[in-house]
């Protein structure tokens, strides 16, 4: 039997493709898909999301959600994704419309309605922070919550210190972490390296010759630029795709431990960071204080450090076919 799943993004090339897998999946019953501003403001958000729900010919309510973070200003990446998020090709508008209902009010009802759902978040944790926020009995409720976000114990993508999705909103970030969820955290080192999709592997995905997988390299054309110039690596970088397909398979993680995590939101040199207890000492008596609201009252988080790379590029490949 399919699993219910609710995903929360902000809808660019990457996430595009990560509902692609959630929707052609048998494993995953999306039961709603709500939009944030992130990566571009939350209206193109929710455009680029109905459109890549009619590509999949899926038949899926989606409800857009928060305009800004909860209190910082917007700061897009459109200078990785385009203006448009899906690299400026011009796809047109799709022809169903958003629900009129608003994002935080659907994730309620829809956790509510579909107890023991798997949440899946893609992009700042606004909306996400705001429903725990108004209805906190929805921790019960999700048997599991897997977020796209975080650099744990390594470099940032926005900042040194810092992964984009946490930086964006690091006051909701907290507030998630700090919620009671089942949090299982997939930080931005998954989609690197070995696990973005290298050329030869892009020109396989043409070659499958099917819309969708036109579509998953087209959109993600000037992300793979920006990737290069960010990183000196030659691919497509998915790190949406990956958290998804954990989120579809958790047997794809090789690696992966529980630890108390702490978003920074004071420093400006940090903010956002994902502050892993990797060995144990948030607890120590010279840590504790800043650490109190955290240890003893919140749950550890997953967080998860390698994957089978194989399997998920295959995950990808037959979602695509």
């Amino acid at each position: 039997m399919a699993e219910a799943f609710l995903i929360d993004t902000d809808t660019a090339s990457d996430d595009a493709v990560a509902l692609i897998l959630a929707l052609r999946s048998k494993k995953a019953r999306v039961a709603a898909i709500t939009t944030v501003a992130g990566n571009v403001p939350v209206e193109q958000a929710t455009r680029n999301a109905l459109y890549t729900v009619e590509l999949c010919g899926a038949d899926v309510p989606v409800y857009t959600g928060s305009e800004k973070p909860l209190a910082r200003s917007l700061s897009t990446a459109t200078w990785f994704h385009g203006v448009d998020g899906l690299g400026d090709h011009g796809y047109p508008a799709a022809r169903r419309k958003a629900e009129k209902q608003r994002a935080v009010e659907a994730i309620i009802a829809t956790v509510r309605s579909n107890p023991g759902l798997t949440m899946v978040t893609l992009g700042p944790l606004t909306n996400i922070a705001l429903a725990l926020a108004e209805a906190p009995d929805l921790v019960s409720n999700v048997a599991r919550c897997v977020i796209m976000g975080g650099a744990p114990c390594c470099e940032g993508n926005v900042t040194p210190a810092a992964e984009y999705n946490m930086w964006v909103d690091p006051e909701a970030a907290r507030m998630v972490m700090r919620s009671g969820l089942k949090i299982e955290m997939v930080g931005w080192h998954l989609c690197r390296g070995a696990a973005a999709i290298a050329p030869a592997e892009i020109d396989f995905i043409e070659s499958i010759g099917t819309p969708l997988a036109h579509f998953a390299v087209e959109c993600n054309s000037t992300a793979r630029a920006a990737y290069r110039k960010q990183t000196g690596e030659d691919g497509i970088s998915l790190p949406d795709p990956v958290a998804m397909s954990i989120a579809l398979d958790p047997s794809i993680v090789t690696e992966a431990s529980s630890h108390y995590v702490e978003v920074e939101t004071a420093s400006e040199l940090t903010r956002g960071m994902t502050v892993v207890d990797r060995l144990g000492v948030a607890a120590d008596e010279r840590n504790r204080a800043a650490w109190a609201e955290v240890v003893g009252r919140t749950p550890k988080v997953k967080v998860d450090w390698a994957i089978d790379v194989g399997r998920w590029k295959q995950m990808l490949y037959g979602a695509l076919r």
